[in-house]
Parts: structure tokens; C-alpha cells; sequence
């Protein structure tokens, strides 16, 4: 899909602020209400936009501990990595995971009550033998940045 300046002003917006409504976004891009939904509808049936959700503050939500985790696989065949991948999915606890190029095969950010809920994931995945050879932990001590929103000037180069 070809983007124009308005269906990135669209996305702009959208990915500051979710919960605008359909109005005040026509209005903040210049358009009037139909064509703007039109253009929403356009941008969420190509898959630009792949959902709609609230930040939640995990500081007034309860104690908790933020983990990234580098973990390095005993092998790399298709099947070990697809294994890890299924094992990972299963976990709610591991919020994100991205394979990486490098040194180690994946980054795992992971949310628990506390170590000892930490510790006890980490036992399951290795207790699972899905091929987790080494792994390192990082311990968010606190956030110094989160803003979830898109460069899309350094992408796009629109600015």
C-alpha cells in the first residue's frame, strides 16, 4: 500500500493516541469524517495497523520485576528454533521476544510478580530441554524511556 502524507499523519496520531475518536482524528488531519474512516479502514484491512491497546502502569498495577533475558540456543536447525518459539508463545510472562542476529539467538523481556516467579519460568524453559543452552539476565532497575510511538520522520523520511 502506497502511504500519502495524510494516511501517515493518520498513523501519527493513532500511534500517540489510540483512544481518540473518530472525529477529533479527522479534525487533527485535516479531513472530514468519512474519508478519514474511510482511510482508517483502508490502513487496518492492509495491516498497519495491527491493534489498539492501553499502557498500563505496571508500578500502580502491583510489585513486579522487568527481566530482558539473552538466551542462546545449544543448536540452530529450523526445528530448535521452531521448538524455543512454541515454548516462548506458551508463557504469558514473556511479554515480548525478538530473534536476533549476532551473538545471541533471542531477547526475551519477561514480567513476573518477583525473582523467585522469574527463576521458576526460567526452570520451566530449561526443564522443557527446548534447547536453551545459555542464557543472561538483565534486571530493569527503572524505566528511562517508553514512548511506544513510531519515528516515523527517521522512517519514512517525511520530515
Amino acid at each position: 500500500m502506497k502511504l500519502d502524507p495524510r494516511d501517515i499523519a493518520i498513523l501519527r496520531v493513532l500511534s500517540a493516541e489510540g483512544r481518540i475518536s473518530k472525529a477529533a482524528l479527522a479534525e487533527r488531519v485535516g479531513l472530514s469524517p468519512s474519508p478519514c474512516w474511510e482511510r482508517l479502514q483502508k490502513l487496518e484491512k492492509a495491516g498497519l495497523i495491527e491493534g489498539y491497546r492501553a499502557e498500563v502502569s505496571l508500578r500502580k498495577l502491583g510489585p513486579h520485576v522487568t527481566v530482558f533475558v539473552a538466551a542462546e540456543l545449544a543448536d540452530h536447525t529450523a526445528a530448535r528454533f521452531r521448538a524455543f518459539e512454541a515454548a516462548v508463545a506458551q508463557h504469558d510472562e514473556i511479554t515480548a521476544c525478538w530473534a536476533l542476529g549476532g551473538g545471541f539467538d533471542y531477547l526475551l523481556q519477561i514480567v513476573t510478580r518477583d525473582i523467585d516467579a522469574y527463576q521458576r519460568l526460567i526452570d520451566a524453559l530449561l526443564d522443557a530441554r527446548i534447547g536453551l543452552a545459555r542464557y543472561f539476565t538483565y534486571i530493569v532497575t527503572k524505566p528511562v524511556k517508553s514512548s511506544g510511538t513510531i519515528p516515523f520522520e527517521a522512517l519514512l523520511g517525511d520530515g
